[in-house]
């Protein structure tokens, strides 16, 4: 996986928290993940075990690749306030969960405008949205995953990128 193709993804996101969100992000170590990676380092997916809500969406054309955001429940909150620009959301509802899906939208979307140049047409799968701590994302054999995580002023969350051209 080339650092060309991960680096519009990682300055999508920073953008829309700047701009969208009026937060800046600190991004955390990067981390590589892959089958055989995790069962020698299963440490790398523990991160995970704390964040409550994910969202997810795919992209498809010359390239094939998944985008997922995922937060702890505190951080989606905080991050669905300021989006929207209220204070008048307390729990974790469909107007939190259609906002962290909007955000992984913009900034696939914004990340897609960026490659397509060098990749060509690269479309954008409808984001979905998965709520809880019991669950595991499964990733295709010999997939190759970074994990980057993020602290924020609204708090931490990760960002896992899998891109490949075909």
């Amino acid at each position: 996986m080339k650092a060309e193709y991960i680096n519009p993804f990682i300055a999508a996101l920073e953008n829309f928290c700047e701009t969208m969100l009026g937060c800046s992000v600190e991004r955390g170590k990067l981390k590589v993940a892959n089958s055989a990676l995790e069962i020698e380092h299963p440490e790398i997916d523990q991160a995970f075990a704390k964040y409550d809500i994910s969202a997810i969406i795919g992209l498809t054309g010359k390239v094939r690749g998944t985008v997922v955001l995922s937060f702890p429940a505190k951080t989606a909150l905080m991050i669905a306030r300021r989006f929207l620009d209220t204070e008048k959301i307390f729990k974790i509802d469909e107007i939190v969960i259609d906002a962290v899906a909007e955000m992984v939208n913009i900034v696939a979307g914004n990340a897609k405008t960026h490659l397509s140049d060098e990749l060509g047409l690269i479309k954008l799968s409808l984001p979905t949205v998965v709520r809880g701590r019991n669950f595991e994302i499964r990733y295709p054999t010999g997939s190759i995953w970074l994990q980057i995580p993020f602290n924020s002023d609204l708090g931490p969350f990760f960002m896992q990128v899998s891109f490949e051209k075909v």
